[in-house]
């Protein structure tokens, strides 16, 4: 089968699937996301929805979406910091979500918010919108060809000369449609799933106003290679030793998802990387402020997550993440952002 189908089934499979069985986050889970991390990110991503908001004229009716909720922790962070930023806003609450285990999670840390849970952003209603993506992109199926000497083969997943084992594969023909041109054996990453999302949340931002934040690992530049990876107990482990059993991502391509919403008629902005977009709404300040009423061990703690956060080492998260806006071509310069957008 084709490494899209095969990814859309580990994960998403609605019993065996990764995401509908289990809480994949924390300690005691797979792997640590930044609303993880510390309640700054979520709080810091609160103060950049007030001020979008402020930018958009303060609607009265507005929609506020996260894509991949995780256990709510995010949003429920960034609501307590709208709370005291904007407290006049008063949004609905959309998220999208495919995992029943999640759902619980986020109904539990959300309760009083009464949110409506989607599991696509097709059904989102319309209307002015705000949507938050933190590390969903790169959990999106895709497909992955590598050039032989007849074109471009899509990868596949079957079973091993022995069969007794799943195997890593070339479809026998090439596809018709690819005609790029490369060096033989490069593979070449097609997110359509991000993509068909984008032009989706494109469409309608264009058409009813808002923005979409999405910060994600990967990278600015388009380029060959295979970033197909599987985690489980915080540790990298092989794709297909266990399917179902781990978290399957690649890289996300932000060029492509720039493209696709520019395609669309919207602006893009950024990518910037995490380090630089948190620093720029505050996230020292923030942190000064919280270890200033805070003890000694907890002033540690807030240190390490800042320092975590913005770790400017080539696998740190303050550079191999970034974060991306996708919104109406009406609204002003967004905070965190270089003054010129795509």
């Amino acid at each position: 089968m084709p490494l899209a189908r095969y990814m859309d089934l580990c994960l998403g499979h609605p019993v065996h699937g990764y995401y509908r069985t289990r809480d994949p986050l924390g300690v005691a889970g797979d792997f640590i996301t930044a609303p993880e991390i510390s309640q700054m990110f979520g709080e810091l991503v609160g103060i950049w929805i007030a001020a979008v908001w402020g930018g958009m004229g303060a609607p009265a009716e507005i929609s506020l979406v996260e894509l991949g909720p995780g256990r709510g922790t995010l949003m429920a962070d960034a609501l307590r910091a709208l709370a005291r930023a904007a407290p006049s806003l008063v949004p609905r609450l959309h998220l999208v979500e495919t995992s029943p285990v999640l759902r619980a999670a986020q109904a539990e840390r959300l309760a009083g918010v009464s949110p409506t849970w989607h599991d696509g952003v097709a059904s989102l209603p319309p209307g002015p919108a705000l949507v938050v993506a933190n590390e969903f992109f790169d959990a999106l199926p895709v497909r992955q060809f590598q050039r032989g000497e007849r074109g471009w083969h899509e990868r596949c997943v079957g079973l091993s000369p022995d069969g007794e084992r799943l195997a890593f594969g070339l479809a026998a023909d090439p596809d018709p449609h690819l005609t790029t041109q490369a060096p033989l054996g490069v593979t070449l990453t097609l997110p359509g799933a991000a993509l068909d999302t984008v032009r989706i949340l494109a469409r309608r931002l264009v058409r009813d106003g808002g923005a979409l934040l999405a910060v994600d690992y990967g990278h600015a530049r388009p380029g060959f290679g295979d970033s197909l990876q599987a985690v489980a107990g915080h540790r990298f482990v092989d794709p297909l030793t266990a399917p179902g059993a781990a978290d399957l991502t690649t890289h996300v391509d932000f060029t492509a998802l720039a493209r696709a919403a520019t395609s669309e008629g919207a602006r893009a902005h950024g990518p910037v990387d995490q380090r630089d977009f948190l620093e720029a709404l505050g996230l020292r300040q923030r942190a000064e402020r919280l270890s200033a009423g805070a003890t000694p061990q907890q002033a540690v703690r807030i240190a390490a997550a800042v320092s975590r956060l913005t770790d400017p080492a080539r696998r740190g998260m303050g550079s191999l993440f970034k974060a991306m806006v996708v919104s109406d071509p009406a609204l002003p310069d967004l905070p965190g952002f270089p003054a010129a957008g795509h």
